[in-house]
């Protein structure tokens, strides 16, 4: 995991692929995940889940940060890192965690 800039906020990448983002107006997180889940996550809670038409064709979704439990953006982000992650690097995990 990377953590650098992209478009002038703080992000963290995996092998160069974007994982997470806040947002310009720094209460706004941009966070991979798949479409299912997205679609899932918006119709359940859209005060907390949204995107705008910049994401409608991509795996991202805007996470509301004031919004969102904290072990709903744990769980996510942790979903974000393994779905990112070699296998190699998760079984490392795995193993470390034990």
């Amino acid at each position: 995991m990377e953590e650098g800039p992209c478009y002038g906020t703080p992000a963290f990448r995996m092998r160069k692929r974007l994982i997470a983002r806040l947002k310009e107006d720094g209460e706004t997180l941009v966070l991979k995940m798949g479409l299912d889940e997205r679609e899932m996550l918006m119709e359940a809670d859209p005060k907390v889940f949204f995107i705008t038409d910049h994401y409608r064709n991509s795996r991202f979704v805007l996470v509301r940060l004031k919004k969102v439990r904290r072990a709903t953006l744990e769980r996510l982000i942790a979903q974000a890192w393994r779905d990112a992650a070699p296998k190699r690097v998760r079984e490392a995990r795995g193993k470390a965690s034990r």
